[in-house]
């Protein structure tokens, strides 16, 4: 097993800041030193790597808990393969993804899921792990969710919106969350009041409103803060925790932050599009604005301050990037004369860690809260922690090294995402990954790939370790 040395950075986890050196044993980080240590200097010694951390921080890599690679949407398929997806997830500095896996209409979850473990099996650069989409209710699915808990899939998705396609209704919705409450699973909500936003979609068509710009409108804020109203009230009756998936909305915030308040197990992730774009993206001239389309939509600007205090207040807990990327040429083009048939989703995997560190250079969250965020509070939600996101003994050696003072212009000629378009096209940012490990395997270093596919290892996971 090789021996791993990172010195005189500055260690950040969720909890603390510190000068210390990582040791690292094999796959395992073995102990934090004080620098000069006798235990750093003879760790040192016999080690197979040492790499020089100063001036830099020393992070937990990133756990990136809302993807969807290779995922099937209105007749074509996210950009992103599992291999592609998952080592532009290292080159931002991420070292755990957990993705989606996708029961359809009759079939059962284990079919779903088998399927999408044949996707990944061989293929990931990265750690990874699966949520469970449910697409049917019914009592065989019901009963197939307990199986899957014992295996590590502990999470399980329902849609309040796309009709005809992953839509649960209320009774659906509250069996399945007493179910949870049973064998502690975690239904992840995706909140949106979906039967009258087709009702908007149809008077827009209809009025010759088809342009990507009336995307964010027929999905108005007020039908998300409905669903996530109705989500939350429907967990109380179960006595189960729920999970709302990239929330957008002022409106929506506020639904979760009073039943927080009121010591509800309702939780609430947000993405860096809500953070950083806007409605007016959606508007750009021609038809550039598909790039932008993704449900929940972009709102106005203004939504953007709320946001950024609910991560800081822990109203918002998690910021994950809901990745799924659709390339403009072929692909978001399908929605032309139509904005309803444009997919839904956008690229970011590779951007997250930094685009919240653009959030402590700007003086929104701190460090600790930004690793919080991105590592920790990830991790424990979903049952990955202390194996995943935090830097302690025991812990596995997902470890980033990384520049807080390098700028960087995104842009897609240099982005490794599997898109043909940046959403942060032009935009320079303050920090950049250095190096990445991930289980004391160097992945990443000096602007080089050293990693490959089928390095990364399918996680089970445990139940949620975040009740309030």
């Amino acid at each position: 097993m090789s021996r791993t040395v990172i010195r005189n950075g500055l260690v950040i986890t969720a909890a603390d800041e510190l000068l210390a050196d990582v040791l690292i044993d094999g796959e395992k980080v073995v102990a934090l030193a004080a620098p000069e240590s006798g235990l750093a200097e003879s760790f040192a010694t016999g080690a197979d790597t040492v790499l020089d951390a100063t001036g830099r921080y020393v992070l937990p890599g990133g756990v990136d808990c809302h993807t969807h690679m290779e995922l099937p949407f209105g007749g074509t398929f996210a950009a992103d393969t599992f291999e592609t997806g998952t080592r532009a997830a290292a080159w931002g500095g991420t070292t755990t993804i957990v993705d989606f896996a996708v029961q359809t209409p009759g079939m059962s979850l284990r079919e779903g899921l088998d399927a999408w473990q044949a996707k990944a099996d061989g293929q990931c650069a990265i750690d990874y792990g699966f949520h469970m989409i449910m697409g049917e209710v019914t009592p065989h699915t019901l009963k197939e969710m307990d199986q899957l808990v014992g295996e590590g899939i502990s999470s399980f998705k329902l849609f309040m919106a796309y009709p005809g396609v992953f839509y649960s209704d209320d009774g659906q919705i509250l069996r399945a969350m007493q179910k949870a409450a049973d064998n502690g699973g975690l239904i992840m909500m995706h909140a949106e009041n979906g039967i009258a936003i087709d009702v908007l979609i149809e008077q827009a068509l209809q009025r010759g409103e088809t342009d990507p710009r009336y995307h964010g409108q027929v999905r108005h804020a007020f039908l998300e803060a409905e669903a996530t109203h109705r989500a939350i009230q429907l967990a109380r009756v179960a006595g189960a925790p729920v999970y709302i998936v990239h929330l957008s909305a002022a409106e929506a915030l506020a639904e979760v932050a009073r039943a927080r308040d009121n010591g509800v197990n309702a939780f609430a992730e947000t993405c860096p599009q809500y953070l950083y774009l806007s409605t007016e993206d959606l508007a750009r001239p021609g038809f550039e604005g598909s790039k932008y389309v993704c449900s929940t939509p972009l709102r106005p600007e203004q939504h953007q301050a709320e946001l950024w205090k609910g991560l800081r207040t822990n109203d918002l807990s998690v910021v994950s990037t809901d990745h799924c990327p659709f390339c403009f040429k072929g692909q978001k083009e399908l929605g032309l004369g139509d904005f309803s048939k444009i997919p839904n989703g956008l690229p970011g995997v590779e951007h997250r860690m930094d685009l919240l560190h653009q959030g402590v250079v700007d003086g929104q969250i701190s460090r600790k809260r930004w690793i919080e965020l991105a590592c920790a509070t990830p991790a424990r939600m979903f049952g990955l922690y202390p194996r995943k996101g935090t830097i302690a003994p025991g812990s596995d050696a997902d470890v980033v090294i990384y520049d807080p003072k390098a700028r960087q212009t995104l842009s897609a000629e240099t982005h490794h995402m599997n898109v043909d378009y940046s959403c942060y096209e032009g935009k320079t940012v303050t920090g950049k990954v250095d190096v990445v490990l991930s289980r004391g395997k160097v992945v990443i270093s000096e602007n080089t790939y050293l990693g490959h596919k089928g390095h990364g290892s399918f996680l089970k996971r445990d139940t949620c370790q975040y009740l309030v």
